[in-house]
């Protein structure tokens, strides 16, 4: 394993005995930015100086892409850690930040739901592998874009679910299935899970939809809609694909700017809950 760097300091041995706040990225609605958020989020919240480990538990890798992790890089993935056929030590590697790991994906995760289904403690096998989890004070898990027993995973081992919402007409109705799943998960599996906040994501300021969408949002959940909005923003869109987050390629452009201001809203709610 690729020790992440590390920074010297109280900070760092306080991190490496203390469980770090386990929160899951999900929405069972797909192209609606969740991947975007872990990634630049967790970029953000380095660059805070917060030691953060990501974990890809979608198929598709496309957070272990959006970090510059290759295909020849997943040798050891999040599909063995919830085998068992790998430690979180085994398994994680450090990205190009400093301050940020991850566990990256393999598409041999698509087949796992099929495999763990006759399976002792199926619903938390990542649960388990987390439990020794420490030197972090963010886990951030990128969920597939359904319902299934990876996400169950993910929820299962949370502590707290971030929303990513994307600004449109069928928003409200997706958000509710979401919330339904999500009591269900802690009536049966998870008493403790709780929803951290829901983000709204590809704002456009010039579509009247988008406005009337974040009021009713708002309207109903309240304070558990941050204040910052991701904007509809061509850099972000772009970044992928040359294998950096947003806040690397386009520092400046107002998606990096917005992911930003999002960190330090979550950050500053967490500190004020911790206090």
């Amino acid at each position: 394993m690729a020790h992440a760097d590390t920074v010297p300091g109280d900070a760092v041995a306080a991190a490496a005995m203390t469980r770090p706040r386990i929160i899951s990225v999900a929405n069972q609605k797909g192209g609606v930015g969740k991947t975007t958020t872990t990634v630049n989020l967790a970029t953000a919240m380095a660059a805070a100086q917060k030691r953060i480990l990501v974990l890809d538990f979608d198929p598709q890798g496309n957070a272990s892409t959006g970090l510059g992790i290759g295909r020849s890089d997943r040798e050891t993935n999040t599909y063995d850690l919830l085998m068992n056929e790998a430690t979180l030590d085994d398994a994680r590697i450090k990205t190009k930040i400093p301050g940020l790991d991850i566990v990256p994906s393999s598409v041999h995760l698509a087949g796992a739901e099929l495999e763990l289904v006759q399976q002792d403690r199926r619903e938390f096998r990542l649960s388990d592998a987390l439990a020794a989890a420490r030197g972090y004070d963010f886990v951030l898990i990128d969920c597939p874009p359904s319902l299934n027993l990876l996400t169950l995973n993910a929820l299962c081992a949370a502590d707290a679910v971030l929303v990513p919402l994307q600004v449109e007409f069928y928003a409200l109705e997706g958000l509710s299935h979401l919330v339904s799943t999500i009591e269900r998960v802690r009536r049966a599996f998870n008493p403790s899970l709780e929803i951290l906040g829901v983000v709204l994501t590809m704002f456009d300021r010039r579509n009247n939809l988008s406005e009337m969408v974040e009021a009713d949002v708002r309207a109903h959940f309240g304070d558990k809609v941050y204040k910052t909005i991701i904007p509809r923003n061509v850099r972000v869109s772009e970044a992928p694909s040359h294998g950096k987050p947003v806040l690397l390629y386009d520092w400046r452009c107002a998606g990096s700017q917005a992911y930003i201001h999002l960190a330090s809203e979550i950050l500053k709610r967490e500190s004020g809950m911790a206090a």
